[in-house]
Parts: structure tokens; C-alpha cells; sequence
């Protein structure tokens, strides 16, 4: 397995390696190794089957069921985003998968199976590299922070029209999953390094300040996170995969295909509870 590099901050392009066989245990540590250090994997050409793909997360860690975005019949551990003009895409913003729970996910695997003509790319972004670039006294400002995350925000009602059911869905989601509190800044639990805990999609408020305060810190943090100098931009063909450290990056899905169609498939693994 080689690994290049994309870019200085993140982002590195796998290749020697076949991920619809299985992996053996000393490739399973490769990749992680390789994940921790470049934050985002690209394959390309890997044209998994819903249970290869699922199968293939399952080697990380347990894999989490998600409680809105609709799965494969039969394998429930694969989410569809299946984007088009009478599902609009609801991920272009900068974000974290899955923050509303006590322990987020560690990674997800993401493959294309459908793709517009031509726009869809998705930019991650490093929360390692942009803790880095602020000065020290913002570093202290934000070191013992709190943020509170709600499926509510990225879920809003307005998205789902009249549909009694994709509301009552929702509605069931937003019992089940309340305001979850994280640290502002979360440390990495391989690298030991520390990165910035708070995105546009699901962060509501900074608990320890007031809510003008906690709303400059917000806006300021994560506009910062999506500064070009820590951004990887990957241009997608059919059965490429990602697979991405969800601890400490970001993410932004380009919503400029429409009124075309784009299909993706997503595995989530389960991780650790945020500590600082």
C-alpha cells in the first residue's frame, strides 16, 4: 500500500490495495496509521457491494445505525444520500458527522455510486491544522470550553415538507437523540494532538458564554476551519471512496449539480467520548 500526499494539511491517495477483498489485520493498521496522519484516505476504483462496504467499516470499530437518512433494505448499516431536485442536498455546510451522541463517530467510509455530469466534489478540512494557525491567546479563550450539538439544527422541519411521516420520523430522532455537550477542543486519542470540536451544522451555543459572546466565538471558529490553506478538495468518479477521521475534520458536499442526481453511500463508525 503507498500513500501520497494532496496537500501540506490533509489529505492522502491510497493505492496499491484492493478494498472489496478482505483486509488482513497488519492492512487494517496501515490504514489507521495512514488515516491519523493524513486525516482523509481517497480510493479510487473500489465498486464495493452494500455488505462489502459495510463489512469493510466493521473492521475499525462498531458501525452506527443512522436515525433519518434512509438505509440499504438489508443492510441497515449503509446510509443513502441520494440528493436531487426532490430531495435537496442538506450537507453543503461545513460539518461533522454525527456530534448529537455522547461517543461521535471515529470515521466514516463514504463510496460514489451515481454522479452528476459534472460539480458534487467534497472538501474536507483539518481542525488539527486550523487549531494550529490560531494565536495563543485564542487558544486560551476557547481551552475549557463547552458546546452543546442538536440533531435539531441539521434537521429542521422546513426540510421535510407536509410528509407525516419523514416528520414523525424526525420527531422520534429528536427525542431519542437531546442536546449533546463536547469540548470546544477535543484532543486527538492516537495523535494526542488537538483540534477545534464545533462546526455550522450542529453547534447551538457555547455553554460558559453569553449568547452574543457565544455567537462571535461560533462564527469566527468555524469560518476559520474552512480556510483554503487546510482544505483538500476531491473531484469524484464512480466507486471512489473516502474515508475520513471524523474526530478532527470537517466536511463540505458541494450542492452546485442540481437539477442532476448524486448518489452516495456512507458507513459510520463509532469512536470515543470528546475529552480535552
Amino acid at each position: 500500500m503507498q500513500v501520497e500526499r494532496l496537500t501540506p494539511a490533509i489529505g492522502g491517495l491510497v493505492s496499491g490495495i484492493d478494498l472489496c477483498e478482505p483486509l488482513t489485520p497488519l492492512q487494517c493498521k496501515e490504514i489507521i496509521s495512514a488515516l491519523v496522519d493524513h486525516h482523509v484516505l481517497f480510493f479510487k476504483d473500489q465498486p464495493l457491494t452494500p455488505r462489502q462496504h459495510r463489512d469493510l467499516a466493521a473492521n475499525f470499530g462498531a458501525l452506527h445505525v443512522h436515525p433519518i437518512y434512509p438505509h440499504i433494505s438489508d443492510v441497515e448499516e449503509i446510509i443513502i444520500l441520494d440528493t436531487n431536485v426532490d430531495n435537496p442536498p442538506d450537507n453543503d455546510s461545513w460539518h461533522t458527522d454525527v456530534p448529537f451522541i455522547e461517543c461521535p463517530p471515529m470515521g466514516c467510509l463514504l463510496s460514489a455510486r451515481e454522479l452528476p455530469p459534472s460539480g458534487g466534489d467534497t472538501m474536507w478540512t483539518s481542525c488539527i491544522a486550523a487549531y494550529d494557525a490560531l494565536d495563543d491567546e485564542y487558544k486560551l479563550l476557547i481551552e475549557n470550553l463547552t458546546a452543546e450539538h442538536d440533531i435539531a439544527k441539521a434537521f429542521p422541519e422546513s426540510h421535510y415538507g407536509k410528509s407525516s411521516e419523514a416528520l414523525e420520523q424526525l420527531a422520534v430522532a429528536r427525542k431519542k437523540n437531546p442536546p449533546m455537550r463536547h469540548p470546544v477542543v477535543r484532543t486527538h486519542p492516537v495523535s494526542g494532538k488537538r483540534g477545534i470540536y464545533v462546526n455550522a451544522n450542529f453547534t447551538t451555543r457555547i455553554i460558559e458564554l453569553a449568547p452574543d459572546k457565544s455567537d462571535e466565538v461560533l462564527n469566527f471558529l468555524t469560518s476559520f476551519v474552512a480556510r483554503p490553506e487546510f482544505v483538500v478538495r476531491w473531484k469524484w468518479k464512480q466507486y471512489d471512496l473516502a474515508f475520513w477521521d471524523n474526530r478532527l475534520t470537517q466536511h463540505f458536499a458541494n450542492a452546485d449539480y442540481l437539477p442532476h442526481r448524486r448518489v452516495m453511500h456512507r458507513a459510520t463508525i463509532l469512536g470515543d467520548k470528546p475529552f480535552r
